[in-house]
């Protein structure tokens, strides 16, 4: 919660898990990715009502994508990916 205020329209949300009193924030993000919970769990279901991807039960996801990691959800197949590096010509 102490972080809250940096968490900007458009980021993805990577935490250990979620509480209802973090529900503000979905209004801000992408996308959701959690190292804990399931299909019913607070993420799952508040994640459905905004309308945005939910990845949920990432073994590790901290520390696979710390902050600032540009990242890939896509909700529908459940997968999390390092969006790859752009190069520039």
């Amino acid at each position: 919660m102490d972080e809250f205020s940096t968490v900007m329209p458009g980021d993805i949300l990577v935490c250990r898990t979620t509480d209802p009193a973090w529900t503000p924030l979905f209004g801000l993000a992408a996308a959701i990715v959690t190292e804990t919970g399931g299909m019913l769990s607070h993420a799952a279901i508040v994640a459905r009502e905004y309308g945005i991807p939910a990845v949920l039960g990432v073994a590790g996801a901290l520390h696979l994508f710390p902050a600032g990691t540009t990242i890939v959800v896509d909700g529908t197949q459940g997968t999390v990916t390092e969006a790859p590096s752009k190069v520039l010509r």
